[in-house]
């Protein structure tokens, strides 16, 4: 399917189709300002007197903590995403490898205030990528260094960032879930799993030639904690491909 070209003021986001369907371009919605991290992140529950259920405290660093923004976009550069600058503009762009991830990502895209655009890559892929927006200026000047990627110094992630890169990129395993990065980028990778350890997932790092490159996250706890940053899972993806507690 050729490119769409985004009009300047796109529809709004029709409903995710059924997992599998034909992905659509997607519109805009309202731009927030981009949120700063407090606080450790580490979700706590009450101990209840007897009889009372437990009270959970929402994680500082889940999707319920922060306004969408498009500084979340990070969240796709970290992974395979590229973003290339055009006078006091930018665009970012990701391929992916299921049309359920180019409804998910449109729809995410669009809270964000940004027009989205895909076409196929004629290898069963999609590439999805926004208009060039000013609103995304600041995450291409943090990102390239003489116009290759690289992780800004401070680089972390909360849930609303984790959501992106698992749509994008995200698929569980019988031994996890991975993460995967972007290939020939062995300048980001280090940074990126520094970001991931310290909102409580620390992960392994497999290398082009054992099925990566791409983080590996195992263990119930850590799978539990992903599940819990990165919300439900958005109703167009399947439910085998959204992060559980069981991997």
């Amino acid at each position: 399917m050729s490119l769409t070209t985004p009009s300047a003021d796109p529809p709004p986001v029709p409903p995710p189709a059924a997992p599998g369907a034909e992905p659509v371009a997607s519109g805009a919605g309202p731009v927030a300002t981009e949120p700063v991290p407090t606080g450790s992140g580490v979700t706590e529950e009450t101990v209840p007197p007897a009889g009372v259920a437990p009270v959970r405290q929402l994680s500082l660093f889940g999707v319920e903590a922060t306004e969408p923004s498009p500084a979340d976009l990070t969240g796709l550069l970290v992974g395979p995403g590229q973003v290339v600058r055009m006078g006091g503009t930018a665009r970012v762009s990701v391929v992916v490898d299921s049309a359920w991830r180019v409804h998910v990502l449109a729809a995410e895209l669009a809270t964000r205030g940004l027009p989205v655009s895909w076409e196929g890559t004629g290898d069963q892929r999609h590439e999805v990528r926004t208009a060039y927006a000013t609103t995304l200026a600041p995450l291409a000047r943090s990102w390239l260094r003489g116009g290759a990627k690289r992780p800004p110094a401070g680089l972390y992630l909360n849930g609303r960032r984790l959501r992106l890169w698992v749509a994008a990129a995200g698929s569980p395993e019988p031994a996890g879930f991975l993460l995967r990065l972007g290939d020939a980028e062995e300048n980001c990778w280090e940074p990126v799993g520094a970001a991931l350890a310290a909102v409580g997932l620390p992960a392994v790092l497999l290398p082009p030639r054992a099925a990566g490159p791409a983080y590996r996250i195992t263990g119930r706890r850590r799978l539990a904690r992903l599940m819990e940053l990165v919300g439900e899972r958005p109703a167009a993806a399947p439910a085998a491909s959204w992060p559980t507690s069981a991997g």
